[in-house]
């Protein structure tokens, strides 16, 4: 009988108590063994060790089916660990099952098998990704990668209880970023079949665990999860070419302790798209302890050199937290706090296609090197979604406080921005210092940045702004204390410009004054002023035109 020690080095040998991965040999499966392994017994204390039912590990040859069989079996079970022990396992889609969690043990890396190239039948092996699902009728709404969850290396639909945990890799080296498949106006396209580019895709889920693992480069999304609720993703690191992870449509979610580099695209992006055919709203979600970037090479992150970009490397530094761009459902009950970011873009909350964006508090932030505006708010009207239903949503109840911010670009200041006849609502920001690049000169002061109502919602959008501090339009019900407005270098334009607001308070505000003022005001109503340094105290009921 077994001795407590021996089962103790068998399962960090094998990750399986002693039903050997030995038994089989590590190459050269036959059919007779392959059937065999598929119908063993299940192991002691619920334990699948990937090896038992046919994974080599050695990276050359394809793992899927064996991986497949042993969260077959575990299902089959009522539940279990399916383990990874140290080993390259290459895989084409692997389906997730409910109460089945995957184990990546120490020195484990499930590894994407190449796609198949344009006009190819098949990939790595003659093996392709599962094809992804008709969702034709929900296309139009937003781009295709978030309306398919089929063609990815680890995916789950219609499940629960599942989890996922460290210290090992998932690497999706075989996996398309999604950006090769254009149409002649630059919309992303199907790609053909057997392409995959995911590396984890939920859909309509419930109580999910993702913690400890890493992901390198995971394709168009690290993590695409689609109406998951109850989850919990902590620990995370992604170092990836698109996005980090999407968080669409998913309700009770907390991220937590993440590391993500994404200088291609966003870092954690919550959502709330029409891909589940219906509009559904992400809401009651924490983020916190996280740190994103845009600022390292792929790859240099996990691996610890954190090798930065040459100044002149073509990367879109992006790498933000951001609520949007798909916004049918709504954003609802988020806090956001205690996030560092790094040579990437900053906070944007965007709600251009109907939702809601109501009650969102963002607090202890430390931001450097931005490449855009450290505060985005977009009002707008694309209104991507079925037109008899999709209007023109709210964005209010704001508040963002204990934030800091260096080395902000010259050419856009924080930005808030509805259209007309809807404005932002219920702003209030405090606690802030933002430190910018400055050096702009008085023609900047003149510019007026178009509405732009109807498209895509980004910074860069409106062009240079006419403030180097805050550029405001279409507000209401918007106030400001203790926020300080410094420049690198002398800055020709206001730190503030209004248009169109309605009852806004500055108290104890901070900011170098130009020869025209701190602020340039155009249609405002209701402002207040006091205890400030940027400009004398005042209240003033309406101002068409005037510089303070």
């Amino acid at each position: 009988m077994k001795t407590f020690n021996s089962m103790r080095r068998d399962l960090l040998r094998t990750g399986s108590l002693g039903v050997a991965a030995a038994a089989f040999p590590a190459a050269g499966l036959g059919a007779s063994v392959q059937a065999s392994a598929a119908t063993m017994a299940a192991p002691p204390m619920g334990i699948f060790d990937v090896r038992a039912y046919g994974a080599t590990g050695d990276g050359k040859t394809l793992d899927t089916a064996a991986v497949n069989r042993a969260i077959d079996a575990a299902a089959s079970a009522g539940g279990g660990v399916v383990a990874f022990p140290a080993g390259v396992y290459l895989c084409f889609s692997i389906q997730l099952k409910s109460y089945v969690h995957l184990n990546l043990l120490q020195g484990s890396a499930i590894v994407a098998a190449d796609s198949p190239l344009p006009d190819e039948q098949t990939g790595y092996g003659g093996g392709v990704y599962d094809a992804a699902e008709p969702n034709t009728a929900w296309d139009a709404y937003q781009d295709y990668g978030h309306n398919h969850w089929h063609n990815s290396l680890l995916r789950g639909e219609d499940i629960h209880d599942i989890s996922i945990a460290g210290p090992g890799l998932i690497w999706g080296k075989g996996l398309s970023d999604g950006r090769s498949k254009r149409d002649q106006g630059g919309v992303f396209v199907a790609e053909q079949p057997g392409v995959g580019n995911k590396a984890i895709a939920l859909k309509n889920c419930h109580n999910v665990v993702l913690r400890d693992f890493s992901i390198l480069k995971g394709g168009h999304f690290g993590l695409l999860l689609t109406g998951v609720d109850n989850l919990t993703i902590d620990d995370l690191k992604i170092d990836t070419d698109r996005d980090g992870m999407d968080i669409d449509c998913c309700q009770n979610v907390r991220v937590s302790n993440c590391t993500v580099n994404s200088p291609w695209d966003d870092g954690i992006c919550p959502k709330s798209s029409y891909a589940l055919g219906y509009a559904r709203p992400t809401r009651n979600v924490t983020i916190s302890n996280c740190w994103v970037t845009g600022d390292y090479e792929l790859g240099s992150v996990l691996d610890g050199t954190f090798k930065h970009f040459a100044a002149n490397a073509p990367a879109w530094r992006t790498g933000r937290i951001k609520c949007g761009t798909e916004s049918n459902g709504g954003f609802i009950n988020i806090t956001i706090s205690n996030c560092v970011f790094e040579g990437c873009q900053g906070f944007a909350l965007e709600t251009v296609d109907g939702a809601l964006m109501e009650d969102i508090t963002i607090t202890n932030t430390t931001m450097r090197n931005l490449v855009s505006s450290p505060i985005f708010m977009r009002l707008g009207a694309r209104l991507r979604g079925p037109k008899e239903s999709t209007k023109v949503g709210t964005l209010k109840r704001i508040l963002i406080s204990n934030l800091t911010c260096h080395n902000a670009p010259q050419e856009l200041s924080a930005i808030l921005s509805g259209i007309p006849g809807f404005a932002i609502e219920d702003v209030k920001l405090s606690n802030i210092y933002i430190e910018t690049v400055g050096g702009a000169g008085p023609a900047a002061a003149k510019i007026e940045p178009p509405e732009n109502e109807n498209k895509y919602p980004e910074p860069r959008m409106f062009g240079p702004t006419p403030a180097y501090g805050f550029f405001l339009r279409h507000v209401r019900n918007f106030e400001m204390s203790h926020v300080e407005i410094a420049t690198a270098a002398p800055d020709a334009r206001p730190a503030f410009y209004l248009a169109d607001v309605e009852r806004a308070d500055f108290f104890a505000v901070t900011a170098p004054r130009g020869a025209d003022g701190a602020f340039a005001l155009r249609g405002v109503k209701d402002l207040r002023i006091g205890w400030s340094r940027a400009a004398q105290d005042v209240s003033l009921s309406t101002v068409d035109t005037k510089n303070l």
